[in-house]
């Protein structure tokens, strides 16, 4: 077989950190990509995040005919393939948020719910980084769960998978030399377990699986506090709490990818759950269902909010023993009050606004609480998850310490950036 006729995974970026993964899977004439984030450095100071500017740190990959040619200074080279695309495992930015940079003549794909909440969350153009030439948030197709999809010689299916991302999935890529399986991101204790072993029956025996290990980049680390195994423990630590402080202003925020744990949140609640007028319209949107809100002083209004589900943002401050409300503003928070922080951002100690943002709170003497779930398998699941798969070829990659996953039903590779595999 000449080299032409294999199946060629180039793995130009994700590799030895969290984030940014952009897979390139060619044969012949075809190529497809998956994902297309950047790499979260923002320790790095950026004159800006033009494309020309990303490239140059390597916070996105260099890539032939890939991008806009409109955004790019270089010139590129002659494009050999006949069919192309993308697609996108879920919505985090780390796996999206270029997206607007993708040449237009290349078809974008995902499932619908990552459609929907993408766009969604792009609504102010704040979200995805912005593209002159983009309004808003560019085309994007949406396939159903299962559906194949062709392109040129290879197929590909998206699988939905359990992860703290409305919508995520995972690929199953089949061209005529091989089966190739990639993770996305994906956990066994979220609302959908069962969605992740359908991928892994799906994915059962594949040639090469190519698989996210977040978790066992922190094995070093101590166990922090507030962060609980699944979304349902973390529902009632939360309901506890809030009976344990019954005349405490309590406030929270999380991360909008994640709309099912607001949900979560209102259902255990004892006090009435109310969101800020965005979330609120999300969660309308998402799952046609009406919850409480509030508007901020000359906040503009939302389409599509049910008036009678309103509260006013005056009842939030002068009844704290009633509601139990998602923050954006703390600036009129009294002292004492106690405000849980459920992966909202900034995300962590990685992130030089956490520190600021917590001195912050400790200045106006606002109690700060985590209670946080991890999107990402726990380390004794990802284990299971490659039982469930068996895998010929196991490819560690999204994080920190590929070495520590291993494979005992067949080979592993720790790829470098920019590293070929044949098949």
């Amino acid at each position: 077989m000449v080299l032409k006729d294999k199946t060629t995974v180039t793995f130009h970026s994700g590799i030895l950190t969290i984030g940014g993964t952009v897979i390139e899977v060619s044969f012949k004439d075809s190529h497809i990509f998956f994902d297309f984030g950047t790499e979260f450095r923002p320790e790095i100071p950026l004159p800006n995040e033009h494309l020309d500017t990303l490239l140059e740190y390597r916070l996105v990959p260099d890539l032939d005919n890939v991008y806009d040619k409109r955004l790019l200074e270089k010139n590129v080279a002659e494009d050999h393939f006949q069919h192309s695309a993308v697609f996108l495992s879920h919505a985090h930015l780390d796996h999206t948020k270029m997206i607007n940079y993708l040449s237009p003549d290349i078809p974008l794909y995902t499932l619908e719910g990552t459609k929907k909440i993408l766009q969604l969350l792009n609504k102010n153009e704040t979200f995805l980084l912005p593209s002159p030439f983009v309004k808003g948030t560019r085309e994007i197709i949406s396939l159903n769960p299962e559906e194949e999809l062709t392109i040129g010689e290879i197929k590909v299916t998206m699988i939905p998978v359990d992860h703290d991302a409305y919508g995520a999935s995972g690929l199953i890529i089949t061209t005529p030399t091989c089966q190739l399986a990639y993770t996305g991101d994906l956990r066994l204790h979220g609302f959908d377990p069962e969605d992740t072993l359908n991928f892994c029956q799906k994915a059962y025996q594949t040639d090469c699986l190519m698989m996210e290990g977040v978790s066992i980049s922190f094995l070093a680390e101590k166990e922090k506090p507030g962060v609980y195994y699944s979304e349902k423990e973390l529902q009632e630590a939360l309901k506890e709490v809030i009976k344990e402080h019954p005349k405490n202003m309590l406030v929270f925020n999380g991360y909008k990818a994640n709309p099912k744990r607001f949900l979560g949140f209102s259902e255990v609640s004892p006090r009435l759950t109310v969101f800020n007028s965005e979330t609120a319209a999300l969660l309308k949107e998402l799952f046609q269902k009406d919850e409480h809100y509030y508007y901020l002083p000359g906040e503009k209004t939302q389409q599509g909010l049910d008036p009678s589900y309103e509260i006013s943002y005056d009842s939030l401050l002068n009844e704290p023993e009633k509601y139990f409300w998602q923050v954006t503003n703390f600036s009129d928070l009294p002292p004492e009050t106690i405000y849980i922080h459920s992966d909202a951002e900034p995300l962590g100690d990685f992130d030089p606004a956490y520190a600021l943002f917590l001195a912050d709170l400790k200045k106006r003497q606002i109690q700060f609480l985590p209670m946080s779930c991890s999107g990402h398998a726990v380390p004794e699941d990802l284990k299971k998850i490659i039982t469930a798969i068996e895998p010929k070829l196991l490819v560690p990659i999204h994080t920190l310490h590929p070495e520590l996953l291993e494979n005992p039903y067949g080979n592993r590779i720790l790829p470098v950036r920019g590293q070929k595999i044949y098949f």
